[in-house]
């Protein structure tokens, strides 16, 4: 059955199609999440917000009213209050009744925020008027079709400045995938939806702040009380309130009782100023002078584009073993390498991601550790790509076939992962394109092909191609071979160093790979200056490698943890791997399995996306050397490894689990809900996640508290504190589970918290609510 839209102001269900004047607004349905109580403040009535679960839309339009100075002349003859309407704006730039500036999210050098369907995400706006009066503030989601799908009541939470804040969601969370049968409709959704911020007159508050004042110093009671008398009529009359039978009693009795002149002022006004009243205040409020905000685009893209968990494996060496007979390595197959998908699938990962699967070339072929010479042996870097066999649009023969590629992709489908590709836009001395566009190439005054260098380094096995030379031509041919495996099955690309390219390269490629395609998301893999990874971003990337690998002392993290939690988050995502094949840091050289167990911890909870190269499960830690990277680098040989021993570490325990928890809970699924906490320890680090319950789909909140040990050789204690007002709550303490250890734990304000490695790296701690089940 298709399901009605909802006003997260009023709670009442909308009709099909409803037209809203500049003070009203669309008719919509009861929240079945919790209300929180409003805060009050000196110059702004402060409600909170009061939405519920996101409900499917129908279409919203407004109109215009030019009844508004008719309507406050008539109110001026009977000596009523005037009711505050909207002022027509002709432009942008022209204020309404009330004035809204800096809504947040906002454009960035041009570019519109970004957000999965159904994640939550912060709002935040200056909302205010001239002298004392009070107002309040809402947000307001469209779809793509321009439907009304939520409004939520903001809070003010800095009166001086005005800020009033809160969240919304984006739709409805889905987990339908490209290739499953649902996938299209849910498409449809997709696109770019629009977010307003509406300031509003908040009378009520003003009237009842003032009346409470004469009535006590008996200062013109009797026309005070008449002016609420005839603000609470309007009230009661007032579509955009979308009133039910309940509530206009609560507001009848108020009228009753304003207008019973045999009752004394005190009583008259206590009617009014009842808890009944202030409840229907806080979550169906007499809103005056709507005032919309400019409309922020957002696009809305597809799930995976911000919550995904990756796991990244060489197909070459799933299922290598060592003949008995010769003592050299086999290497795996396509066909082998279904036990990484099985792997990826076990421990909960979405996303499979494999290096380039292409020919490699023989000409300067790199050896073991990334050695000149290769040995007779040595299979080559895959990043070397093309020789005599074939280029970017063929399979290595020694993985297999095509088809073979096409039934790896159908069982990792099979099995509800994506396979991402790796598209490294680089070529050995023998790829086709050497031959057919030898005008591609940089090519040196004596008439040859120039290798790939950045002094002193020299990578004598590749060719940097020369954009300068034929953009265009470049651009059709690569956008042919990402079609070629799209048509494969491939939703995903990782690119390899896309910042070594030129960003309008990257922006008209992903712009038509994405229109014909589009499904498919990019992940940057650029370890590079932040101003060009945001470029990237802008270009069309979905996620993006990030230093998060580097980010390893409490200072750091805190800092880190908070700027990819933040508002930067709607342009750059940021995916945390604790490791990569080119990256093996100091921190986890020297912690051993609890610095494997810290970093996976703060890579699955600090950020929605995060990733991790097998291997991690058997500790491989062994840099090469001075370098930050692995010793026997699996770009360079096949790697035999002992699987069976996985259960000795227990990494792949933990990797596990924590992919369950961050399924379970959806708090851990978005990138604008992360705070961080004080701990006063240095080698601590604490931040929670909070899903309030008027946006959750069960109707209850959502909270993760983590709490992790930085110090690997060592236990560490500190005192981390929480305001529980924060998470919604009214009481003095929390009731928490250890989703890792499944204890129980109470908690307030202030928290002693002691973790040793040898024990519990972590804490990642739910909030209980009652009836909750064990």
């Amino acid at each position: 059955m298709a399901r009605k839209s909802t006003n997260h102001v009023t709670g009442q269900a909308e009709p099909a199609e409803t037209k809203m004047t500049n003070t009203e607004s669309a008719t919509e349905k009861k929240p079945r999440g919790r209300v929180k109580k409003a805060t009050s403040v000196s110059t702004a009535s402060s409600t909170s917000s009061t939405s519920s679960r996101p409900r499917k839309t129908t279409r919203v339009t407004r109109t215009t009213t030019a009844a508004s100075s008719s309507r406050a002349r008539t109110h001026a003859k009977s000596g009523k209050e005037a009711q505050s309407d909207s002022f027509a704006r002709t432009s942008p730039q022209e204020f309404g009744r009330v004035n809204v500036m800096n809504v947040k999210p906002a454009p960035q050098n041009g570019f519109i925020p970004r957000a999965e369907l159904g994640e939550q995400v912060a709002v935040q706006a200056n909302v205010f008027i001239e002298g004392r009066r009070h107002v309040g503030a809402s947000a307001a989601v469209y779809t793509k079709s321009g439907a009304l799908f939520q409004r939520v009541l903001l809070t003010c939470t800095i009166a001086g400045l005005d800020q009033w804040n809160g969240q919304v969601r984006l739709g409805e969370s889905e987990t339908v995938l490209p290739w499953e049968p649902g996938f299209a409709a849910m498409a449809k959704k997709l696109g770019t939806w629009k977010l307003v911020v509406e300031g509003w007159e908040d009378s009520y508050a003003g009237w009842i702040h003032d009346a409470r004042i004469k009535v006590e110093t008996q200062d013109d009671q009797e026309n005070t009380l008449e002016e609420g008398l005839h603000l609470f009529e309007r009230w009661l009359g007032s579509k955009d309130a979308h009133l039910l039978v309940k509530d206009k009693k609560v507001l009848q009795k108020a009228i009753d009782a304003l207008g019973d002149k045999s009752l004394t002022f005190e009583d008259r006004l206590a009617a009014a100023d009842s808890l009944d009243v202030h409840k229907l205040h806080e979550t169906k409020p007499l809103r005056d002078g709507i005032s919309p905000s400019n409309p922020v685009k957002i696009e809305v893209q597809r799930p995976h584009s911000s919550f995904s968990a990756w796991y990244q494996f060489f197909p070459r060496s799933e299922g290598a073993y060592v003949d008995e007979k010769t003592g050299k390595i086999v290497q795996g197959t396509l066909k082998t390498a279904l036990s990484g998908l099985d792997r990826a699938k076990t421990e909960g990962f979405d996303i499979v991601y494999l290096p380039p699967i292409f020919p490699i070339g023989v000409t300067n072929r790199k050896g073991k550790n990334n050695a000149l010479t290769a040995g007779p042996d040595d299979p080559g870097s895959p990043f070397g790509i093309g020789s005599d066999l074939g280029g970017h649009d063929t399979v290595d023969p020694l993985l297999g076939t095509m088809k073979d590629f096409e039934a790896f992709v159908a069982y990792a489908h099979k099995l509800g992962l994506e396979v991402a590709l790796d598209f490294a836009l680089q070529c050995s001395p023998d790829h086709p394109w050497v031959e057919q566009h030898p005008n591609w190439f940089h090519i040196k005054p004596d008439g040859t092909i120039a290798f790939a260098e950045n002094p002193p380094k020299k990578y004598q096995d590749i060719y940097p191609i020369d954009f300068e030379a034929d953009m265009p031509g470049i651009e059709k041919e690569v956008e042919r071979v990402l079609d070629l495996w799209i048509s494969k099955g491939v939703t995903i690309f990782r690119v390899d160093n896309p910042h070594t390219k030129p960003v309008r390269f990257w922006q008209d490629v992903i712009a038509k790979v994405t229109k014909k395609h589009p499904q498919t998301l990019f992940l940057a893999e650029a370890f590079t200056r932040p101003s060009m990874m945001r470029a990237l971003s802008y270009a069309g990337f979905t996620q993006s490698h990030c230093y998060f690998p580097w980010r390893n002392s409490a200072e750091e993290l805190n800092e880190y943890l908070a700027e990819t939690n933040s508002d930067e988050a709607f342009f750059q995502h940021n995916t945390y791997w604790p490791t990569t094949p080119d990256i093996l840091t100091a921190y986890l050289r020297d912690n051993g399995i609890a610095g494997h167990a810290v970093r996976a911890v703060l890579a699955a909870m600090g950020s929605p996306s995060w990733g991790i190269y097998n291997g991690y499960e058997l500790i491989e830690n062994v840099q090469r050397g001075s370098f930050e990277e692995p010793n026997d680098n699996e770009k360079y040989e096949v790697k035999v490894r002992d699987w069976g021993r996985i259960k000795e570490y227990g990494i792949a325990k933990l990797l596990t689990r924590l992919n369950a928890i961050r399924r379970a809970h959806p708090a851990t699924q978005t990138y604008h809900d992360l705070h961080m906490l004080e701990t006063r320890n240095p080698a601590m680090v604490a931040f929670y996640r909070h899903l309030p319950a008027e946006l959750s789909e069960n109707g209850k909140s959502d909270t993760v508290i983590v709490v992790v040990n930085l110090d690997g050789h060592n236990a560490q204690q500190g005192q981390v504190h929480i305001e529980l007002g924060d998470l919604g709550l009214t009481g003095s303490e929390l009731r928490l589970k250890d989703e890792l250890t499944g204890r129980d734990f109470t908690w307030s304000y202030d928290n002693y918290v002691s973790l040793a490695p040898w024990a519990d790296v972590a804490h990642i701690l739910t909030v209980r609510h009652p009836g909750d089940k064990d």
